[in-house]
Order: structure tokens, then C-alpha cells, then sequence
């Protein structure tokens, strides 16, 4: 591995503030503050509880950072039904925002808490049992606002969601019950205006419970029909990749095909997973509430996992904040 001793050798360098393109090992003295200062990378790797929902839900669409999120709409455990209520994280509390237009699950959704979008999506019926409504509809927020935009290119559910508001991803989903008649292994990018369907396809076809995290050129899907599979996109192709050692169904978060966190699933598992681009490692903790179809935000060093169905209303209310490896500047103490 590549050190900053290696690289610069141990000359300490003398500035007059803390140095923006900096590599872990380096060492400077900052002149102003008449501090000697570290970059070190700190693992902490743990779960800690948040602010509850309002409304419990589960497969909700998902925009947003762990101290700035959006969840949007999803399917409220009692009584079982699609919503359109949206809420925003301040990394604190929720607040109630605009509704969604409509009442969908199982819902896509990308971006930021103010410059988010939302597609496609699913309204189930009670009576008769099985009988779902699959939809295409594609809509922006800009804060406090929805507003259509387009239509993907087919209607359908359960699709892997990421990017940003003008660069999202979209790729596999079905638009059939029990979902393996329609599932497909598309792959669709969004530039803000309207989708487009790209060649490069999935290995395998995923449909509900189909994770996904990362940028338009860079991201990972996980779970999907096959509960612990992992299948890594570069911006062209779609290739397999290392499954996950826990198999279930489970929710993710993360920054490209790199580096992520797969956690929860059925049936209510706590289980936590991170992803360095090649390999999962099992975290010692776990959720302190497990769930199933939680909506996952944020990167591997700072996530968030929100809702999700567990059987119990209070745990699908349930936040928990991820603190994961960070690349700190410490300063250095000699006693």
C-alpha cells in the first residue's frame, strides 16, 4: 500500500492553514493555529438511533444525505396501504413535506433533499388479493415543490435507484404479480429531463427489494431476486460481483461500486455488511432495531437508515445514523 512516507518522505511541512488535498499519514504544522496536525482514517463502524417517522413505512423512495434527507411516499404498515406523505431529515428530527402527486411503493427515487426525483412506482389493492397497479410517471422536487417530468420507459416497480437529480440511474424492476413474468434487465439513465435507455443490461434480472447505490457511472446493485447477489455497473457494463455473506433481501447505501453498506431484511434481520469494492465484511453491531425495505441515505462514512417493516408500528418509525470510516485531521498532543 502507497504511504505518505513513502510518497514525501518525513519532511513535515510548515503552513498557514490545513492543506485541502491531503493523504492519510501526512503530517503538516500549521503556523496559524501552532498546531501539528494528521490525517488518519477512523473506523467506528456503528449504529446509533435517530429521530423516529411520522408515518411508519417501508419501500419508499429514498434522496438525501444523514443529516439532510428526503423519503418519499412508500406503504404504511397499518393498514397496509401505498401513501404519498414525504418527510425530511434535518439529522435530528422529521418534518412533513409536500406529498408526493401520487400513492406509490416500491418507488425510485435520487438526488438531494432539495433537488431531488422520484419514478415509476406501485398501488396495491387489498381486494382482490395480488392485484397491483404498475405506473411510469416521473417527478422533480426542488424543495418544496413536485413537478412531472417525463415518463420511464415503462410502468413498473421495484427498480434500483441511483445518481442525482440530473444524473440518476435506474436499472431492473417488474410490472407483473407475482413479478417474475415482467422482470426486466434494463438499464435507464435520467439527465433531468428524460430517460433513456442504455446498453448496457443486467446480468441477472431484479425485481422488489432490489438495492441500489452510487452515481450514474459508478454503482453497485444488491439483493433483487436473488437475495444476496451483487452486481457492479461502470458507467457501460454490468458484471457480478462478490455476494454479499449474509443471504436476504437488504437495504443499502454508499458512494459508487466501491464502497457501501448493505444492512436489514427479512425476516427483520440486524445485520450489517460493508463493501470496499471487492469483498463484504460482517460489522460486529448491528441495526439495534432490524426491519425489512428500510430506505437507505448517505455515503459508507455517514448513512442513514430509515423505516421499514418489522411487524411492530414503533420499529418502522424507527432512524438509525451510520457512522462509518472517516479521514479525519486530528491534532497531535505530545505529553
Amino acid at each position: 500500500m502507497t504511504t505518505y512516507y513513502g510518497l514525501y518522505g518525513q519532511k513535515v511541512q510548515y503552513l498557514a492553514s490545513d492543506p485541502t488535498d491531503v493523504q492519510i499519514g501526512q503530517v503538516w504544522y500549521n503556523s496559524t493555529s501552532a498546531t501539528l496536525k494528521v490525517r488518519q482514517s477512523v473506523a467506528t463502524n456503528s449504529w446509533a438511533t435517530g429521530g423516529n417517522l411520522g408515518t411508519p413505512r417501508y419501500s419508499s423512495g429514498a434522496a438525501g444525505t444523514q443529516t439532510a434527507a428526503l423519503l418519499i411516499a412508500g406503504q404504511d404498515s397499518v393498514p397496509n396501504l401505498s401513501i404519498s406523505a414525504v418527510e425530511a431529515y434535518n439529522g435530528t428530527s422529521w418534518t412533513s413535506a409536500t406529498s408526493y402527486p401520487a400513492t406509490y411503493f416500491q418507488i425510485g427515487g435520487a438526488g438531494t433533499q432539495t433537488a431531488a426525483v422520484a419514478w415509476c412506482g406501485v398501488i396495491p389493492s387489498n381486494y382482490p388479493p395480488g392485484v397491483q397497479t404498475f405506473h411510469s410517471d416521473t417527478n422533480k422536487w426542488n424543495g418544496s415543490s413536485w413537478t412531472s417530468s417525463g415518463s420511464y420507459p415503462r410502468a413498473q416497480g421495484g427498480q434500483g435507484a441511483a445518481g442525482t437529480q440530473t444524473a440518476a440511474l435506474s436499472t431492473g424492476g417488474t410490472n407483473s404479480v407475482p413479478g417474475a413474468p415482467g422482470l426486466t434487465t434494463a438499464t435507464n439513465t435520467y439527465n433531468g429531463t428524460s430517460w433513456t435507455t442504455v446498453p448496457g443490461t443486467l446480468v441477472t434480472a431484479r425485481t422488489f427489494q432490489n438495492r441500489m447505490f452510487g452515481t450514474q457511472t459508478s454503482a453497485l446493485a444488491i439483493s433483487g431476486s436473488t437475495p444476496n447477489s451483487v452486481q457492479s455497473y461502470n458507467g457501460t457494463t454490468w458484471t457480478v460481483g462478490t455476494s454479499m455473506n449474509t443471504t436476504r433481501f437488504a437495504s443499502a447505501f454508499g458512494d459508487s461500486n466501491q464502497s457501501g453498506v448493505a444492512f436489514g431484511g427479512p425476516p427483520a434481520v440486524t445485520s450489517t455488511e460493508i463493501w470496499n469494492g471487492t469483498t463484504w465484511t460482517n460489522n460486529p453491531t448491528g441495526l439495534n432495531t432490524g426491519r425489512a425495505s428500510a430506505a437507505g441515505f448517505g455515503t459508507s462514512a455517514s448513512g442513514l437508515a430509515a423505516g421499514g417493516d418489522s411487524g411492530s408500528v414503533p420499529t418502522d418509525q424507527a432512524t438509525e445514523e451510520w457512522t462509518g470510516t472517516q479521514t479525519l485531521s486530528r491534532t497531535v498532543t505530545v505529553s
